[in-house]
This record gives structure tokens, C-alpha cells and sequence, in this order.
């Protein structure tokens, strides 16, 4: 069709971790997932695949983008903690306190690169080796006990693997274990060195699948200095490694793919060393006393920028939800947002610290709400697939095939078909959402409650009565169920991303 299905499968040290959603009959696909993922400290590199789906048969390759953790760690983001200060002395609020490490990321488009099966190695490999320091002739003894979870290269899911173990031009070979990506070999093969120096020998290990027609297929390679060997023997398990890549820069010929990684090393302590940093934060709510000016609180709304304000409102919800604090956190939060509005047209309107924090708070108690209220109906646009488009300059009469049979219809009769399907979801949607009054979480009821008293102490004027009421809604319907019409995927609505037609049918719902 000159398209493909796009996803993409991400790999941290050959271990998938993450999958994508497919976009489908796409060549510029979209996708806006992000993943936290906690990674062993010494792991080695993140890889994204981008791969075409198919229904039948196995799914294509298309390229793939591979970062080292030196690559990621070149990239400096964000700022240090308290130790980058010039020799400051600390505040006493802060002794004790953990700093944060650095944080270190990539943001950009990065071609991708071909995928080349003899490169795409996993698992590992378990050997003991032995040299001896002196005796004539001397003999390197190689142990393959057995390895685990290697690559499958067979249509069955498995592989037939054998070990081949090469040095100073002598070769030996373990026997080959049918259908398995767990062979057990336990055979002991024996090499013997040749005299003199053997500083720059090299002990090479590599797993191949055995094929009884054409090539083998490599598995993998682990390969010893020889001198890191003596004294004594070398045990363990060892991960397989791909040959050395001779991969050049294709130029973006298979396209690229915009990538934000961001990698942040926490050194996280026991619960009592944060109890300064705790008290800090919640004084101005558990002591309201105090000017709000100088407080914790009101210096990090100032400081916040519009980069880092979701995070800030994401980490200041979990932090007040865990001490029980969250409603006087809200209250604290909109209360000063009031103070400084004098427009109630503008009100909660901008990505402040308040407002994104009662959408984060929203999002953490009323996702299971969510879905109840909007699930039936968003399951029913995509089951339905219906043509809807009011932009006549966007219009695609011929769809009007799959509206009437008697042929293409006219603009008009295309927009008024949109127009009554539109009018069916919309309605159905504020139904469920009316309806579920007794649905609605508690602590959302209470939130909301606590708003509408503040904006009607702030804005008292008959005038303004209707301030109230759009307070909430411009939280509950422009923060929650309006961007979750809009990608549902976001919100855990849907499996998959949309297809173009479903999509600007939410979008058209949405606005």
C-alpha cells in the first residue's frame, strides 16, 4: 500500500523492556509514550527497534537506533545539587538532605540503522577456564557448562547451538543440542598454546546455530585476553556479544526516529533521611501562621519553570498524597492562584504549579473513574470507524461511499452526517458523565468542593456567578475527559494509537 504499521520494541542489554503501540498505514507515525524504567547500574546499552507489523507472516525490521551508557552520560541535563554550590554552607534545613545526582539525556532525531541478524545477540554463556602458568606443553582447558536464553533463529521459536572455542589457530567444537535456547554441553575442550609470549593471545568463545541447510547462524562471542587468565581458573556466567559492528551512517535513508532519554542516578535513602525535606514542605500547610511569601513552598513555585512543572506538581502530589496532606496542598496552591488573578476569564487557564497539580491529583485518583464513564463510548467509535469531517477543505466525498449507496454525496450532506454522528457521541458522553455523580471519587468531590468555596470568597459579585461553576469544569472537562477523548491510548482507554479517521473524529469530539 506504500505504508507501513509501525512500532517500536525497546531493548536494554538484549532484554526487551517496553513495546510500543503499532500506528497504523503510517511513514510519519506519532507515538508520545513515554516509560520510567529502573536499570541495573552497570548496564551497558538501550536500543530501539522500529519495526513494520504484519498479520501474516513475521514482522519486518525497519532500522533501529542503539545508545551506549556513555553516549547517554555525555549528554549533561539538568542541574546539581547542593555540593555544585561554590562551597556554601548549607541551610540547616537542608543538612542531612540526599542531592539529587546530575541527570544526563538524549534529545533529537537520530538516524536509523540497518539491523543486522549477526549483530542481534542475547543471552549468556557459562564457562570455566583454566591456564596453567608453567608445564610444557601447555594446555588451555575450556569448560562449556552450558548457556541460556539465546536468540531463536529457528521457525520454531528455538535453536540448534553448539560452542566453538578458537585460539592462537587452533579451533575445537562442543556438540550440537537440537531444538533448545538452554543447551547443556558440559563438555571440556582442550587447546594447546603454543611457546613463548603469549601476551596479545586472545581466547575467543562464540555460539552458533547449527543449520542443516545453508549458513550457520551466529548466537554470540565472548572472547579472554590470555593473560587475564593466569593465575587460577576463571568461572562464571559471561553475556554474549554481538561482532565488532562495522555499521555505517546510512544518512537517514531508513528514516529516523526523535528520541528524548533522559537517565537520572538517585542515590535513595532510608525514609528518615527526607523527614527535613518533608517538614519543610508541608510547614506552610501544617503552620499557616507564617507569611506565604518566605515558605518552601512559595519560593519552589517561583522558581519552577514551564519545562519542569509537571514533574515538580507530579513528585508534590505523590509527597502530600503519602502524608495525607493532599487536599490542604490543593487549597494552599489555588488559594495563591486566586490572589494573583484579577481576570476570572483567565483563571486556572495556565500550566501553573496549581494547575498542574490538580491535574496530576485528578489523574492519580480518577483513572479507574475514567474509564468507567468513558470506555463504552470510545470502544464504540473505534468499533465503528465511521467517516466525520466539518472542515469542507478536508472533505473526501468519496467517503460518502461508506455513509449512503447511492453513490459520493455532497458537502453538505457529508457535514450534517458528521454532525449527527458527533452529536450521538457527545451525548452519549455527558450522559455517563452526568450519570456518575455517585462514581466520582471522593477525594475529586472534596477537591472540587474546596475550589468552588475559594472562588466564590475571591469572586463574591453577582457578575461572577458562573466562575464557579467553570473553575471545576475547566478542570474536569479540559484536564481529564477532554484529553483523554483526544488520545485515549494516554490514558489507558485503548491498547493501540488511532488510525487517522478514528483520530480526527476524537479530535472534532474533543474541541
Amino acid at each position: 500500500s506504500g505504508s507501513s504499521d509501525p512500532y517500536c520494541v525497546v531493548k536494554v542489554d538484549n532484554e526487551v523492556v517496553a513495546r510500543t503501540a503499532t500506528v497504523w498505514k503510517s511513514l510519519n507515525p506519532f507515538w508520545g509514550e513515554e516509560y520510567t524504567l529502573l536499570l541495573p547500574r552497570g548496564f551497558r546499552s538501550l536500543t530501539i527497534y522500529v519495526l513494520d507489523e504484519d498479520t501474516i507472516g513475521q514482522d519486518d525490521v525497519i532500522g533501529k537506533v542503539s545508545l551506549s551508557h556513555q553516549q547517554i552520560l555525555a549528554e549533561p541535563r539538568g542541574e546539581w545539587g547542593a555540593q555544585q554550590r561554590g562551597g556554601q554552607q548549607d541551610p540547616p534545613w537542608h543538612r542531612g538532605v540526599p542531592t539529587l545526582s546530575p541527570s544526563a539525556g538524549v534529545d533529537s532525531w537520530l538516524s536509523l540503522a540497518p539491523v543486522n541478524p549477526d549483530q542481534e545477540v542475547q543471552g549468556e554463556i557459562h564457562l570455566e577456564l583454566r591456564v596453567p602458568e608453567q608445564g610444557h606443553p601447555r594446555v588451555l582447558r575450556c569448560h562449556l557448562i552450558q548457556a541460556r536464553d539465546l536468540a531463536p533463529r529457528d521457525p520454531s521459536g528455538t535453536s540448534d547451538p553448539f560452542a566453538r572455542v578458537s585460539c592462537c589457530g587452533h579451533t575445537l567444537e562442543t556438540a550440537v543440542i537440537k531444538k533448545t535456547r538452554f543447551p547443556h554441553w558440559d563438555e571440556v575442550l582442550e587447546l594447546e598454546l603454543p611457546e613463548g609470549e603469549l601476551a596479545e593471545a586472545v581466547l575467543s568463545v562464540e555460539v552458533w546455530d547449527w543449520d542443516i541447510v545453508g549458513k550457520n547462524d551466529f548466537l554470540g562471542r565472548v572472547e579472554f585476553p590470555l593473560d587475564t587468565l593466569c593465575p587460577g581458573p576463571t568461572r562464571g556466567w559471561f553475556q554474549l556479544l554481538p561482532f565488532p559492528s562495522t555499521t555505517k551512517d546510512h544518512g537517514g535513508q531508513l528514516g529516523a526516529l526523535r528520541l528524548a532519554v533522559r537517565l537520572v542516578e538517585d542515590t535513595v535513602l532510608p525514609p528518615h533521611h527526607y523527614q527535613p525535606l518533608i517538614q519543610l514542605l508541608t510547614e506552610p500547610i501544617l503552620s499557616p501562621g507564617q507569611p506565604p511569601e518566605g515558605t518552601a513552598l512559595a519560593v519552589l513555585e517561583e522558581v519552577t519553570s514551564g519545562e519542569s512543572r509537571q514533574d515538580v506538581a507530579t513528585k508534590l502530589v505523590k509527597i502530600f498524597l503519602g502524608q495525607g496532606l493532599a487536599m490542604p496542598l490543593l487549597d494552599y496552591l489555588t488559594t495563591r492562584e486566586l490572589a494573583r488573578t484579577t481576570d476570572p476569564n483567565t483563571l486556572f487557564r495556565s500550566n501553573s504549579l496549581a494547575s498542574k497539580s490538580m491535574e496530576q491529583f485528578m489523574k492519580v485518583v480518577g483513572l479507574p473513574y475514567l474509564h468507567e464513564v468513558l470506555k463504552p463510548v470510545v470502544n464504540r467509535i473505534f468499533e465503528e470507524k465511521k467517516y466525520v469531517e466539518l472542515d469542507p477543505g478536508k472533505m473526501e466525498l468519496s467517503q460518502g461511499r461508506r455513509i449512503s449507496f447511492k453513490g459520493s454525496l455532497s458537502e453538505a450532506q457529508v457535514r450534517e452526517s458528521s454532525l449527527e454522528l458527533l452529536k450521538g457521541y457527545l451525548e452519549d458522553i455527558v450522559d455517563a458523565i452526568v450519570g456518575s455523580v455517585d462514581k466520582c471519587p471522593l477525594p475529586m468531590r472534596v477537591a472540587f468542593k474546596q475550589l468552588r468555596r475559594r472562588v466564590e470568597e475571591c469572586f463574591p459579585l453577582a457578575q461572577h456567578e458562573e466562575v464557579r461553576y467553570f473553575s471545576i469544569s475547566g478542570f474536569l472537562f479540559l484536564r481529564f475527559f477532554a484529553p483523554a477523548v483526544l488520545t485515549p491510548k494516554l490514558f489507558g482507554l485503548r491498547e493501540q494509537h488511532t488510525e487517522p479517521r478514528t483520530g480526527r473524529t476524537l479530535l472534532l469530539l474533543a474541541k
